[in-house]
């Protein structure tokens, strides 16, 4: 696949590495001399220095033999304007443009929130500027989010559209019941359906991930991903050490558009359930005995707040301010999620509330890379926003029957979701029977409304949607073996893992 990217910010060069690491044929075009120099000195890409909004740079980059352009510059005009450039010359060239001011992505909503399943672009008629597909942070963003505070803040939550399965990120505690087990034993503790899949462990100071075995110990401080139906994942994180809490009164620092998205959720009516932008989500938080605290510095922002959300107590203060803290009582809070658009103010914010008594918090990072720093400081949840960003390109952008993609840990290994096609390689073979590439593990199968975990003796079916764990770089040999060589794009959303 060839992908032209406009845009060698930290979006854009994460997007590229991901694609060069998976052997796509990838080119950036970047107008800042020192960001187009350091993206030519660290990727295998043809780096342009030059206007994206200019013919000869996208000829220059090679859009007319590629199959893709992706804008991602800092302004969502210029990403729009430079698609509608394509389209006048590269019509059949699949566009996407992230966009961060909601008013134009609902000019051309996209097919998840239009409730189209399968993803299929709209008709070309319907395209504002040829755009297949807007991109957008701040709605995705909220999308995890809520997905974290309708299980209370625990862990990391990915669901998976169409299935009563979800994944959950844990921390295992010292002293819990996860704590020491072997996960030959495991099933002893836990007898209900459930497969642990990913164990994430400090070794000598660097992140390891580990692809578990029977005889894995689980200790203190990993990160186990355990893979379970959505009823019982409450319990698994209470075996983890994770203890419950009921969320009655859930602050919000920042009332931006990721901070009013979020509140926005919170206060979205149960008796409409899958309405509105928040249509991904299996279920809607209870609004009984709920209290929502909106903190936002901004004087005229706050009136705005406060006339959108009126169930809501919306404060015009500095939310460091410790006399503020002390005066609102903001440490009996059950949760704060912090969600300005400084990640540094996010994350400090976040620690200290902790600090105060805050029981749980939520807060968005820009890069993956502070995830781990985040996770040190004591911090729940943590929503790197460029990882949600590029793996929702990723998913528009795979072909070969991928309609989904996640990153787990630092990047290095990705939740992928198959569609098995007719004349597959392994259509019709039992699963014992299937070699993979090496660091591959198959997790759930979806046949005709029906999900479970797979044992070895399943056989795999064409039509079955496939939903698997990979190291990074087995894509299109995974993509191979479960469709038939050039098989056609079917872009498509896979829950919160989209």
């Amino acid at each position: 696949m060839r992908v032209v990217i406009v845009g060698a910010g930290t979006t854009g060069t994460q997007l590229a590495k991901q694609l060069i690491r998976e052997k796509h044929d990838v080119s950036l075009i970047e107008s800042n001399a020192e960001k187009a120099r350091h993206a030519s000195n660290r990727m295998d890409c043809l780096v342009v220095q030059d206007e994206g909004n200019s013919i000869g740079a996208l000829t220059e980059a090679g859009a007319a033999k590629a199959d893709a352009l992706v804008c991602v510059t800092d302004s969502d005009e210029v990403n729009m304007i430079i698609c509608g450039l394509a389209e006048s010359r590269y019509p059949g060239l699949l566009k996407i443009a992230r966009v961060r001011n909601d008013e134009y992505a609902s000019l051309n909503p996209s097919p998840r929130d239009e409730g189209d399943k399968n993803g299929a672009p709209r008709g070309a008629e319907a395209k504002m500027l040829g755009i297949d597909y807007f991109v957008r942070p701040n709605l995705e963003a909220a999308r995890w989010a809520l997905d974290a505070i309708e299980h209370r803040a625990m862990g990391n939550i990915i669901s998976f559209a169409g299935t009563m399965y979800e994944l959950g990120t844990i921390d295992v505690s010292g002293g819990s019941a996860l704590d020491g087990i072997s996960l030959i034993n495991y099933r002893s503790l836990f007898p209900a359906e459930s497969l642990v899949t990913l164990v994430e462990r400090n070794v000598d100071g660097e992140e390891t991930a580990i692809l578990p075995s029977g005889s894995t110990v689980l200790s203190a401080g990993d990160r186990v991903s355990i893979l379970s139906r959505e009823e019982d994942m409450d319990r698994i994180f209470h075996l983890a050490g994770q203890a419950e809490k009921p969320l009655r009164r859930i602050g919000i620092a920042g009332g931006g558009r990721l901070g009013s998205l979020i509140a926005e959720g919170l206060f979205s009516k149960q008796d409409k359930p899958g309405a509105g932008i928040f249509s991904g989500l299996k279920k809607f938080i209870t609004r009984r005995n709920r209290q929502v605290v909106i903190i936002e510095e901004d004087y005229e922002l706050c009136k705005n707040l406060a006339a959108r959300f009126p169930g809501a107590l919306v404060l015009n203060e500095d939310i460091t301010d410790e006399n503020f803290v002390a005066e609102e009582q903001l440490g009996d809070l059950d949760l704060i999620v912090t969600a300005t658009g400084r990640q540094d103010f996010n994350l400090v914010t976040a620690a200290y509330l902790k600090s105060r008594g805050v029981a749980r918090a939520i807060t968005m990072v820009t890069s993956p890379g502070y995830a781990a720093i985040a996770r040190q400081l004591g911090i729940d949840v943590v929503i790197p926003l460029q990882s949600v960003v590029v793996d929702t390109i990723l998913t528009r952008l795979m072909g070969g029957g991928i309609t989904g993609l996640h990153r787990l840990g630092e990047g290095g290994i990705g939740i992928l979701e198959f569609e098995m096609g007719v004349n597959a390689p392994f259509a019709e073979q039992a699963l014992k029977n299937c070699a993979f590439p090496e660091g591959t593990l198959v997790m759930l199968i979806n046949r005709g409304g029906r999900s479970f975990i797979p044992k070895g003796d399943d056989t795999l079916t064409p039509g079955d949607r496939i939903i698997l764990l990979a190291r990074n770089g087995n894509e299109s040999e995974i993509g191979r073996l479960f469709n038939a060589p050039g098989a056609a794009h079917i872009p498509a959303v896979m829950g919160r893992g989209g």
